[in-house]
């Protein structure tokens, strides 16, 4: 088996008291074992919607972009680059 090693980096932060309460509560309400846990899942899941926010704005951005007809040669193009793409994959 082949494991992948994760190296670690320590950061401190300093917190206010009540912010430092609300962090152990929340450890204890669901279930991490340290502050350290819960910080990286809240990392982990802010990350991940900034992710989201950025795939949304390029969608509406492409919602805004002005529509064009595709015509058969246009297909016929698109049906070619496939294939042509496909038939590399099955060659590597």
């Amino acid at each position: 088996m082949c494991y992948s090693v994760m190296m670690r980096a320590s950061m401190n932060i300093s917190l206010p008291p009540a912010l430092r309460d609300w962090v152990e509560q929340q450890v204890e309400a669901r279930g991490f074992g340290t502050a350290s846990e819960f910080v990286r899942d809240m990392i982990r899941r802010e990350r991940e919607r900034t992710q989201l926010d950025r795939v949304d704005q390029k969608l509406l951005s492409a919602l805004k972009t002005p529509v064009s007809k595709l015509t058969d040669n246009t297909w016929k193009s698109i049906r070619r680059e496939g294939k042509k793409r496909v038939s590399k994959r099955k060659k590597k």
